[in-house]
């Protein structure tokens, strides 16, 4: 009975060591920005990006540092072209597909259909005009 008991126990450790989050970069990171305003209709979706050498957690998936990087991209409206008071959105995936359907996803909402056209102007950000630089999240 006392060696059930002991073997419960270390399978409980084992997992709960095994379920630790662990924070590591990624070799591509696919991810775009979006970006709107209350004040006005036009919104702004910026190309689809390889960031390599992003960081994020394991156990959730998720991209660590994303407000850093809808901050870069907020910066970028406020510095570079003189627009202030925008909201700004940071979507990624880990490959380029999943990235795609995700940037159609969201341009689809925006340009409406023929029976209900779209209230919003889409203008799109190249990669010369803004790009992603990486947020060191190792420690």
């Amino acid at each position: 009975m006392s060696n059930l008991k002991y073997i419960i126990l270390t399978l409980m450790i084992s997992v709960a060591i095994g379920a630790e989050a662990k924070r590591v970069q990624a070799p591509h990171m696919y991810m775009f920005g979006f970006s709107a305003s209350f004040k006005d209709s036009v919104v702004y979706i910026t190309e689809i990006q390889d960031v390599q050498g992003a960081w994020y957690d394991t156990k959730t998936h998720y991209l660590l540092g994303r407000d850093s990087y809808s901050a870069q991209l907020k910066d970028h409206f406020k510095d570079k072209m003189q627009i202030k008071d925008r909201v700004c959105m940071v979507f990624f995936a880990k490959n380029k597909k999943k990235a795609e359907k995700l940037y159609l996803k969201l341009r689809k909402k925006y340009i409406g259909t023929k029976k209900h056209p779209s209230t919003y102007e889409i203008r799109y950000l190249s990669q010369q005009d803004f790009r992603f630089e990486v947020v060191d999240m190792s420690e």
